[in-house]
C-alpha cells in the first residue's frame, strides 16, 4: 500500500451507519432538549458576557451587531451541514468522524488534532472571562482576592495566576467524569438560569437605551500610533473574526451522538435550535449594551455588569454578575464534553493511544482524556491573559467548518441516494456560502495566529506519521 493510499484510507458511511445503533461505548441518555441545552450552553456564553462589549470598544463601536450578523451567516451555513452529517451519521467525534467518512484519514486526523486544541482553548478563555464575573461578584459584595492570585502573569499589578479560572476548568472536568446524564440536568438547570440573565439584560435595557450612543453607528476608522486600526468596515471585519467563536459550539452537541436517546431526529433539530435562539440574543443584547453606554467605556472584564452599574442599577449589575458565573459554565461543560469525546473518538480509531479509549466501568464516561484536558485547561487559563488566548481559537474551527460544508457537496455527488434524516437546502449555495464566509473570516486573523496553527498542525503531521499511521484500526 503507497502512503497516498494509506492517508487517504477512509470510514465506509455504510459501515458507520450500521454501527451507529449497536455500539455500546456509552449510554444514551440526552433527549432534544438536553442537546439543545448543551448547544446554546457553548455559543451564549463570553460572547454576551464579555466580548460584545470589549469588541464595540476596541473594533466595532455600535456595529458589533453587525459583527455578530456576518459571523452568524458563517456558522448558520455550517450549522445547516453539521445537521445533515449529524442526522446521517449519529456518531461520537462531530467533524473528525465525518471527515474520515469522506475525505480519508490525514484529513480527518487534521480535523481533530485542530479541535482538541481549540476545543481546550475555548474552555481556558471562557474560564479567564468567567473569572473575571466572578470577581466583579465578589467585589460587590466586599470580597477581594490577593493581588497574585486575579489574573495571569502578564497582566501587571503583580498579578500571578488566575486562581479562579484554573478552579473551574478542574471542576468542570470533575462533573464531567462522573455520569453524562447528571452533568447533562445540571447544564440544562445552568443554561435556563442563562437564558433568563440575557432576557433580563434586553429586558431591563431597553428602557435605558439612549438612541444618541448608536451614533456614529459605525465610528471612522483610526489607526494607533502602533499602527494598529480600528473602527470602520474593516474594524467590523476584524470584530466578525473574533466574536466568530461565540457563534459557533453547537457541534459540541454532534459530539454526543453516541449518548442521544434519538439521535438521527434529535442532533438536526438541536443543532438549529440552538443557533437559532441564540443570535437572537446577541443581536438584542449588542443592540442594547451600546444603547446604554457609550461605546468606549464597554472594554471592561465585566461589560454588561458594568454598564448597568454605570446607569445606578447595580443590584440588577450584581444579578447579572451573579448569572454570569452559573451561565458560563455552562460554555466548559458543552466544550469540554466536546474536546474529550473527539479525544475518546481519535485513541479508538488507533490514531491515539487505546489507553484513552477507555470508559468508566461506573459512570459511562471518557474519564481519562477529560481529566487530562481538565488539568492542561487549568494550566493555560490560570497562566495567560484573556486577549492572547482568544486570538487562537478560530484557526481550527473555521478549518472544521469549511471541510464539512465541502464534504456536503462532495457527498451529493459521490453518494446523493444516502438516507438523510435532514437535507441541507439549496446545496451547493448554502455550503459554499459557509466556505467564502470562513476563508473570509481566516484571511482577517493575525499573523500569530496562523504561525501557532502551523505549528499545531506539524506537530499533529509527526503524531500521525510516528503513531496513528501504524496504529490505525484501518491499517490493522
Amino acid at each position: 500500500m503507497g502512503l497516498l493510499d494509506t492517508v487517504t484510507r477512509h470510514k465506509s458511511i455504510e459501515a458507520l451507519q450500521a454501527e451507529a445503533g449497536t455500539r455500546g461505548d456509552f449510554r444514551r441518555v440526552l433527549g432534544l432538549w438536553q442537546l439543545t441545552a448543551i448547544g446554546i450552553g457553548g455559543i451564549i456564553g463570553v460572547g454576551v458576557f464579555v466580548l460584545a462589549g470589549q469588541q464595540a470598544a476596541l473594533n466595532a463601536g455600535p456595529a458589533v451587531a453587525l459583527a455578530f450578523v456576518i459571523a452568524g451567516i458563517a456558522s448558520a451555513a455550517a450549522a445547516l451541514c453539521y445537521a445533515e452529517f449529524a442526522g446521517m451519521i449519529p456518531v461520537t467525534g462531530s467533524a473528525y468522524t465525518y471527515g474520515y467518512a469522506v475525505l480519508g484519514e490525514l484529513p480527518a486526523w487534521l480535523i481533530g488534532w485542530d479541535l482538541l486544541l481549540e476545543y481546550a482553548l475555548i474552555v481556558a478563555v471562557v474560564a479567564i472571562g468567567w473569572s473575571g464575573y466572578v470577581q466583579s461578584f465578589l467585589a460587590s459584595i466586599g470580597i477581594v482576592l490577593p493581588v497574585w492570585a486575579q489574573g495571569a502573569l502578564g497582566t501587571g499589578d503583580g498579578r500571578v495566576f488566575n486562581v479562579i479560572a484554573a478552579l473551574v476548568t478542574l471542576g468542570v472536568a470533575a462533573l464531567l467524569v462522573f455520569r453524562t446524564e447528571w452533568g447533562a440536568r445540571f447544564n440544562t438547570f445552568v443554561v435556563a438560569i442563562k437564558v433568563a440573565a440575557v432576557a433580563l439584560v434586553i429586558g431591563v435595557g431597553v428602557f435605558y437605551v439612549n438612541p444618541e450612543n448608536w451614533h456614529p453607528f459605525i465610528p471612522e476608522r483610526v489607526v494607533g500610533t502602533d499602527g494598529v486600526g480600528h473602527f470602520g468596515w474593516r474594524g467590523i471585519a476584524t470584530a466578525a473574526a473574533v466574536v466568530f467563536f461565540a457563534v459557533f459550539g453547537y457541534d459540541t452537541l454532534t459530539t454526543a451522538a453516541e449518548e442521544s436517546k434519538n439521535p438521527q431526529r434529535d442532533l438536526p433539530r438541536a443543532v438549529l435550535l440552538s443557533l437559532g435562539i441564540s443570535m437572537a440574543m446577541y443581536l438584542a443584547v449588542s443592540l442594547v449594551l451600546t444603547g446604554i453606554a457609550k461605546y468606549p467605556t464597554l472594554n471592561t472584564e465585566a461589560p454588561v455588569a458594568d454598564a448597568f452599574k454605570n446607569i445606578g442599577l447595580g443590584g440588577l449589575a450584581a444579578a447579572i454578575s451573579a448569572s454570569a458565573v452559573f451561565g458560563l459554565v455552562s460554555v466548559l461543560f458543552a466544550f469540554m464534553l466536546g474536546a474529550a469525546r473527539i479525544w475518546f473518538a481519535l485513541a479508538r480509531d488507533g490514531l491515539l493511544p487505546a489507553w484513552f479509549a477507555h470508559v468508566h466501568p461506573r459512570h459511562g464516561t471518557p474519564h481519562r482524556p477529560t481529566i487530562v484536558l481538565g488539568v492542561f485547561t487549568a494550566l493555560v487559563a490560570g497562566l495567560f491573559p484573556l486577549d492572547e488566548v482568544a486570538k487562537l481559537v478560530n484557526i481550527g474551527v473555521l478549518s472544521a467548518f469549511i471541510v464539512i460544508c465541502a464534504s456536503v457537496i462532495v457527498l451529493r455527488i459521490r453518494k446523493p441516494e444516502l438516507p438523510r434524516s435532514f437535507r441541507t437546502p439549496f446545496v451547493p449555495l448554502i455550503p459554499l456560502i459557509g466556505i467564502a464566509f470562513s476563508i473570509w473570516l481566516l484571511s482577517e486573523l493575525a499573523a500569530v495566529t496562523w504561525l501557532v496553527f502551523v505549528v499545531w498542525v506539524s506537530l499533529g503531521l509527526v503524531v500521525y506519521f510516528g503513531y496513528g499511521m501504524r496504529h490505525s484500526k484501518l491499517a490493522r
